[in-house]
């Protein structure tokens, strides 16, 4: 990943809730300031906000010892989601057959920049 000044990322893997879940949380927060992000998912009643929370406090605190920024000027600059490995698991059914069951998994990144 390219880094430009002022810009620090954090990056979550093999989160074990699915990755459409946890792009509903991202959406929320994409664009917005790091403190009013962290506000909004304090609310947010998803199973992914919290992890999602912590993520985007670790990139801030990266970017405050990396780079030396002011916390209150930081904001989202992006933040996605993408598929990690599935656990592959099977359910028995009636018969003698059995369903299969994909339990996913989500990779997250966040990038957070300064406000110019």
């Amino acid at each position: 990943m390219a880094e430009q000044s002022n810009t620090a990322f954090a990056r979550l893997r093999q989160l074990r809730i699915s990755p459409r879940k946890v792009r509903l949380v991202a959406d929320l927060v994409r664009g917005k300031g790091v403190e009013e992000a962290i506000s909004l998912l304090r609310y947010t009643p998803k199973r992914a906000a919290l992890p999602v929370a912590k993520l985007i406090k670790s990139a801030a605190m990266n970017a405050q010892n990396e780079h030396d920024v002011d916390p209150d000027a930081l904001y989202i600059k992006s933040i996605t989601v993408d598929q990690g490995p599935s656990l592959k698991r099977w359910l028995p059914r009636a018969m003698g057959r059995a369903t299969p069951l994909w339990k996913r998994t989500s990779h997250v990144t966040v990038v957070v920049g300064e406000k110019l």
